[in-house]
């Protein structure tokens, strides 16, 4: 019997099919580790989202309090500046709270951050 390396899995061995002359194998991508979280990546990430309405904040601003940065694209609602007014008037207050930072990015973004990160207002511009 061979040792297994620590933390290997049995798994990775070929298991012989039921056909003869036939192998299978593990789907390595579908497999999950103890360390690993269910998404396969510790810490903060960039999340991507849109909005259509003021109440769909609520669920958006959980991921401000997890530590993730948000993109929102709110071009639905770019016509409705009430609407605009309330969402970046709590988004600021989340921001606050996470101490994070809230800034327009082009016509129709907005990125929020937490956990003390700023967004720097100044572009970044290619050479010509």
């Amino acid at each position: 019997m061979t040792s297994q390396p620590m933390g290997m899995k049995s798994t990775f061995k070929k298991q012989q099919s039921h056909v003869a002359g036939e192998q299978q194998y593990i789907d390595l991508g579908s497999m999950h580790f103890s360390d690993e979280t269910a998404d396969g990546h510790q810490g903060a990430s960039v999340k991507v989202a849109e909005i259509y309405r003021f109440e769909d904040l609520k669920h958006l601003t959980k991921h401000l309090y997890d530590g993730h940065i948000l993109l929102i694209d709110y071009s639905s609602i770019a016509n409705d500046d009430l609407a605009i007014k309330r969402i970046s008037a709590e988004l600021q207050s989340v921001a606050a709270d996470v101490k994070g930072d809230v800034a327009g990015v082009g016509k129709n973004l907005l990125i929020v951050t937490s956990n003390g990160l700023v967004v720097d207002r100044n572009k970044i511009r290619g050479s010509y």
